[in-house]
This record gives C-alpha cells, structure tokens and sequence, in this order.
C-alpha cells in the first residue's frame, strides 16, 4: 500500500536534509561524429533515391527495355522504401538501432552492388528494390539515436545540421550523376553512380559500428505485420498497373488492380480500428479530418514533386537532347530554388497554413510556365526561371507541412503520425513517378505532362484549405 505525505511537496521535512537535484547523465561522447554517421547514411539514400532521373535514358540505352524501365528505376525503389519503412523504425525498437543501422547500411552498399553489375532490366529493379529494403531499415533509425546521443539543449542544433547537408546533397548529387556517366571513368559508364556507394558504405558501416552507442531493445514492442502487408500491398496494386498498364494497352488485369487497391485500402483502415494493440496507424489519427486532409495533401503534393523532377530528368535527355551531364546543370536551378524557399518557410512560421498555400500557387504557376517555354531547342536559360521558382514553391510547400499537420495530432499520436506522414511521403512520391511518367511517355508531350502537374498541384492548394492554420514546432524532421 502507498502511503501519501501530506507536506507540501516543495517543503522538505524539518528533520531531513533537502533532497538534491539529480545530475544529468554525461552526454555521449562521440555524438558529433555519430552525427556524421548518421548523416552519410542520408546523403547516400537521397542520392539513391534521385540519380536514376538523370543516368535512367542511358541505363535504358545499355540494357534494353521500353519507358516502363525509367519509371520503374525510380518506383521500384521508392515503393521498396515505402514498404520498409512501415517497419523499419519499429525493428530498430524491437533489436536495437544501432544494429538496424548495420544492417541496413550493408544491405544498401550490397544492393548498390547489385545494381552496378545488372546485365537485364529485370536484374538491375531487382537490385533496386533491394536498395530500398535496406535503406528503410537504416534511415528511421536516425531520428531516435540522435535523441539518444544528445542533450535537449543540443538536438535543436544537430537536426539543423540536416538542412545544409541535404541541401548540398541535393544540388551536388544530380551533378556527381551526370558527370560520372559522361566521364565513363575505367569503361563503368553508369554503373559508377552505384559503385561509389561500395567505399563509402564500407567507411560508414565502419564508423557506425565504432561511434554510435549500442541500444537496447525496448520490450513489449511487436510487428504489426498484417497491417503493414495490407499497406503494402494497396500501394503495388495501383503503382504496378499504372507503369505497366500504359505499355500493354490497358488491359482488363490493370483496371482490375488498380480497384483491388481501392479495396485493400479499405480493409486496412477497417483492420487498423479494430485492432487492438500495436497498430501500425494509430486509430484515432484515422478519425481527425485534419490529419486526413494532410494526408491527402502530403500524397498530391508528393506525386507532383517527385514526378515533374524525373520528368525534367527525361524531358531535357530525350526531348532536347541533353548529355547528362547538361541536364543535371540544367536541374541546378531546382535544387537551389527548393534550399531558398525552405528557408524562407522556416522565417515566415507564424504564418502557418498560408505559407503552404502559397507555396501550391508558386509551384503551379511554375509548372504553367513550363507548359508555355518547352518547346524544341530551348536552352538550360530559358528553362531556368521557371525551374528556380518551382523549386521555391516546392520548399515553401515542404518547410511547414509536417508542422502543419502534426497540430491536428495529440502528444500522444506524434510517433505514428510521425511514420504515416513519412510513408504517404514515399507512397506520393511512387504514385507521381507512375502517374506523370505515364502521361509523359503516353502523349509523348512534355506540355501535357506538365499541365498535368499544374492540376495536381491546384489540388494541394483546394485540400491545403482543411489544414490546421499554425504548425506545430516541435513536430520534428521528415525527410
């Protein structure tokens, strides 16, 4: 039985002495450097997840295939990525993350591997897919070592490491593609984009086992491996028939498919609510119309972004002829676009929503101005304005987001919130490489595909008017 003292708390008993403070644990000691771990860790998944938009017309060139190959170099591995990361964050609670990060850091330079030596279509999205496993279970792991490793006076300023290294990453990486194809360095070709992933994977998995701290498993945590197949499989269903579907006419099979989704969906939501512990999406999140609607936006937005970047990727190659190093200078604009206008997000906070929706109205009118200059011989300056300005709408829109929605999430939703929003990021990201890449390759017009990215991006703008209209500061990262 406890028995209650009646004292106020604030006052210690006349004849003991007053308790002291308990001293904070010594933060750990290799944390920086466990940083840059960590760090590597996400440069080479991003760099992963965009070098195919620029090497995909001359992996196509080598190893055969139609246009669903280019879709697929890219989807394969974002779906791959999706499905892991349902489960990869929850591993690394169940085994402990530093040994999730070992696993998935050799996996990813196995499968880097892998795709570097593919002599078939087949082989080398095989080897895709595999990239994408691993990289899920490496790159949730992150997030919970750094709150491991550092002290809350700390975190603030190494998340903030991430914003200029991902920014570099994203404007160097397309460059070191295009540049390393066009070099064709020993006879390799595009198989180097892949093979310098080996001694930078070595070296990272080297420094991760000597500098990030062993963790110990949490007890009580399970799968949910039902849900997570359910989600999975709803996202194959509709991303598989709309690349495939185009280069078989349409037949009954993809329609089909693209119904079980809707279906399998379904069934997940339904299975989520009655389940009665360990869910994979937290039911009451399934019941807030603003998490929903963010969820829908993130899907839209998500789909445009990834999709109209590997349509450029294709569009400046095969339309205009660009080497590829041409074309990943000519993305340039992009990438910096997108540095400037997520800082610019980060400096206008206090006004919430509006931020977004304004970043949807730049990132159209970006789009429309493509639709109106792609025209045959247009040059890399032309092409630029329009492709710096959808790079701002784009950070504007990305900066506020996950703060956004997670206000509509109670303290205690954050961590599956956290996972579904970085799912929905993957799934829209397949989804728009399935999406405008068929219409790309189906009408043959950069134009189209393009308009086609305009309206998407008036639907963020319509669904961004349900959204909370102040974002949460201490939603995180997502990335």
């Amino acid at each position: 039985m406890t028995v209650l003292d009646a004292r106020p708390v604030d006052t210690p008993p006349a004849t003991e002495p007053a308790a002291k403070p308990a001293a904070e644990p010594a933060p750990y000691k290799w944390r920086w450097p466990a940083l840059g771990v960590i760090l590597a860790g996400s440069v080479m998944e991003l760099l992963d997840a965009t070098v195919t938009n620029i090497a995909g017309p001359t992996i196509r060139a080598d190893l055969g295939g139609g246009p669903a190959l280019l879709q697929w170099l890219g989807a394969a591995y974002v779906l791959a990525m999706t499905a892991g990361l349902l489960t990869g964050g929850r591993l690394g609670d169940i085994v402990g993350r530093k040994r999730m990060f070992l696993i998935g850091m050799a996996g990813f330079t196995v499968g880097s591997l892998l795709c570097a030596v593919a002599v078939s279509p087949e082989t080398v999205i095989a080897a895709r897919v595999l990239q994408g496993l691993f990289g899920a279970a490496m790159i949730p792991q992150g997030m919970g070592l750094m709150k491991e490793m550092f002290p809350p006076k700390e975190l603030q300023a190494a998340f903030g490491m991430f914003g200029p290294v991902m920014g570099l990453a994203a404007v160097g990486g397309p460059i070191l593609a295009g540049w390393l194809v066009q070099a064709d360095l020993l006879g390799t070709g595009w198989r180097m984009i892949f093979l310098i992933n080996l001694p930078v994977g070595l070296l990272a998995a080297l420094a991760a086992a000597r500098f990030l701290p062993a963790t110990r498993p949490a007890g009580g945590v399970k799968l949910d491996l039902p849900g997570t197949l359910l989600a999975s499989l709803g996202t194959v269903l509709i991303v598989f028939p709309l690349v495939q579907g185009r280069e078989h006419g349409w037949p009954a099979w993809s329609f089909a498919m693209m119904a079980a989704s809707l279906v399998t969906f379904a069934l997940f939501v339904v299975y989520e609510k009655h389940r009665k512990a360990h869910h994979l999406v937290a039911p009451s999140l399934l019941r807030k119309p603003a998490f929903l609607s963010g969820l829908a936006v993130g899907a839209i937005y998500f789909a445009a972004f990834g999709g109209v970047f590997m349509v450029i990727g294709l569009y400046t190659q095969l339309g205009l002829g660009f080497s590829p190093l041409k074309a990943a200078l000519t993305s340039v604009p992009s990438s910096l676009g997108m540095i400037l206008g997520m800082g610019a997000a980060q400096g206008l906070a206090r006004h919430g929503r509006r931020v977004l929706l304004a970043g949807a109205v730049v990132m159209g009118l970006a789009t429309t101005a493509l639709l109106v200059v792609a025209e045959p011989g247009v040059s890399p300056w032309q092409l630029a304005p329009a492709l710096a300005f959808l790079g701002v709408g784009s950070g504007l829109v990305m900066g506020p987001y996950f703060g956004i929605v997670m206000a509509a999430v109670d303290p205690a939703e954050t961590g599956s919130a956290s996972g579904t929003l970085t799912a929905i990021q993957q799934v829209g990201n397949a989804l728009g490489l399935a999406v405008l890449g068929t219409v790309f390759f189906g009408s043959g017009s950069a134009e189209i595909t393009f308009g086609v990215a305009a309206g998407m991006t008036a639907l963020v703008l319509v669904v961004g008017l349900l959204l909370p209209k102040q974002a949460r500061q201490d939603a995180g990262f997502a990335h």
